[in-house]
């Protein structure tokens, strides 16, 4: 499979969503009758599109009106609504500075210590209008803030790096036991992320409900260019896919795969699950609701690195209520909005009565797929050409 890169060296070919397309088969369905619900420990959610946890996307009132709807909102627990008692100025700072001054304003802002108090006040805020409460934060931080969002009623506990593996070495500092952290959580656990087939099945082995596919593809990421790594999402699902269905037929115990980031219109996640996805992860088509406490900008966790950031602020405007943004009508050309009618109508048409289904649609190396006859669009900056 591998192709020689010079004297000695060789890599292998992999793929981003715009370099594929799926093949329609010979059965088509009604988009009202097929099945996208999707599940997680014991809980079944009927949106399985994720709301990524970052600080431009997810406050309270978001994650309650995404519950709202059928669908799951991760709340940053390293974030702005954990270290100020009252995030809204502070988010509409980072809303009204400069581009030049964003990465320096992120990061001063992020050097506040987080109060534990907050992590209950926020969870508590989210259980009382009867919201699911999907919490996350770094490996450092997870086995405290696990007992304190537990007590307050957390759903669902995620564990969040760029990368993250079995196996972490390090005499600075004790490394999180990822084993026993999720023998001893009593709520389902999801760990982040990775991307190889060898990671994946050595994380299916601590005991995790779910795992996080994809490190350096969100639109406001900037780890690919400044670490240098990363596999383009199509690859990365396909692998981990392959894992999680030798780890089922091993072990007889389902482990989601969730696909994060790197899709912002709806043929992107039509293809994250056919590729194999459970479940998909975004931030920006999200970053653009109503209800989204980034006033239209977006960054990335690690934007606010003090000494490296891996992210950067980017304005991606506000086009809609969140509810047009998964149901409709959609109100621009992009592909943005209506992702859940996106998602059923490609079902149809493929013949997938549910997402299980979906995995084993046909899907062929199509590079030419978002260019083909678009000379207009392209031209003119509209539809597929923006």
């Amino acid at each position: 499979m591998a192709e020689w890169l010079g004297m000695g060296r060789r890599g292998r070919r992999c793929y981003g969503f715009d370099e594929i397309a799926l093949v329609p088969g010979s059965v088509t369905l009604n988009p009202n009758e097929v099945d996208t619900s999707f599940e997680i420990g014991k809980g079944k959610f009927k949106i399985p599109i994720m709301a990524a946890a970052m600080d431009g996307v997810v406050d309270v009132k978001f994650a309650i009106e995404m519950s709202k709807l059928g669908g799951i909102a991760v709340l940053n627990l390293d974030g702005i609504q954990t270290r100020y008692e009252e995030p809204d100025e502070v988010l509409g700072q980072i809303a009204k500075i400069t581009p030049e001054k964003a990465t320096e304003l992120t990061q001063s802002i992020y050097t506040t210590p987080i109060k534990e108090k907050l992590i209950s006040k926020r969870i508590t805020e989210l259980k009382r209008k009867k919201g699911t409460a999907v919490v996350s934060c770094i490996p450092a931080h997870a086995e405290n803030f696990s007992k304190i969002a537990i007590s307050a009623g957390a759903d669902i506990f995620v564990v969040q790096s760029t990368v993250t593996s079995t196996k972490h070495i390090s005499k600075e500092y004790k490394s999180l036991d990822l084993f026993k952290f999720c023998k001893n959580t009593n709520i389902p656990v999801i760990i982040g992320n990775c991307v190889t087939y060898e990671t994946t099945l050595e994380l299916m082995s601590t005991g995790v409900a779910a795992l996080l596919i994809g490190v350096g593809p969100g639109a406001a990421c900037t780890t690919r260019g400044v670490l240098g790594i990363g596999v383009p999402q199509v690859t990365a699902t396909v692998d981990a896919a392959a894992a999680r269905d030798f780890w089922f037929k091993k072990t007889g115990r389902y482990v989601s795969i969730i696909t994060d980031g790197g899709m912002n219109r709806g043929g992107d996640i039509c293809k994250a699950f056919a590729c194999g996805a459970d479940s998909v992860m975004i931030g920006s088509s999200f970053a653009r609701a109503k209800e989204a406490p980034g006033k239209g900008y977006h960054w990335g966790m690690a934007t606010s690195h003090v000494n490296l950031p891996r992210g950067t602020r980017i304005y991606v405007g506000t086009t809609g209520t969140l509810e047009e943004i998964l149901f409709g009508p959609a109100k621009v050309d992009d592909g943005s909005q209506n992702l859940m009618g996106a998602l059923k109508t490609s079902m149809a048409t493929l013949g997938a009565a549910n997402l299980k289904e979906m995995h084993n649609v046909e899907i062929i190396i199509a590079p030419s797929i978002q260019t083909e006859g678009k000379i207009f669009q392209v031209g003119q900056r509209v539809g597929m050409g923006k």
